[in-house]
């Protein structure tokens, strides 16, 4: 059974190419396009891994991580930004909002979907 990613994702191009190499892995990519709706399919869906763009519409990505934090069934999740803030202390405000991973943008193609499945395994290691 393939694993399912929930993308959290304003821009339509990112949404593309980040569904793209992950399909190409064995996921199934189910796409939001702001954090409300993600919250929503989050609780839905209850996806393996959710990758979370910080700079979001209306709810920003700090935000969305802090509120999927606070619904229980998603506690563990792995929730992983993928984002452009790159500056120094972003790292650590995402990890602090709830995120168990980051990955700056621009993505590197041929290790994005090998750095999801690390960090997601990193997260919830075997019993």
């Amino acid at each position: 059974m393939n694993k399912t990613a929930l993308l959290i994702e304003d821009n339509e191009q990112n949404r593309y190419l980040a569904t793209f190499l992950l399909e190409h892995h064995g996921y199934r990519v189910v796409p939001a396009e702001d954090g409300i709706r993600g919250i929503e399919l989050a609780t839905e869906l209850k996806p393996d891994v959710i990758l979370l763009d910080i700079q979001l519409p209306g709810m920003d990505g700090y935000a969305v991580a802090s509120a999927l934090r606070l619904i229980e069934v998603l506690r563990d999740i792995p929730i992983i930004a993928v984002t452009s803030y790159a500056m120094v202390g972003d790292r650590e405000k995402a990890l602090n909002a709830g995120c168990t991973g980051y990955i700056e943008k621009p993505i590197d193609p041929s290790a994005f979907a090998e750095q999801i499945s690390n960090i997601a395994v990193f997260a919830n290691p075997a019993p």
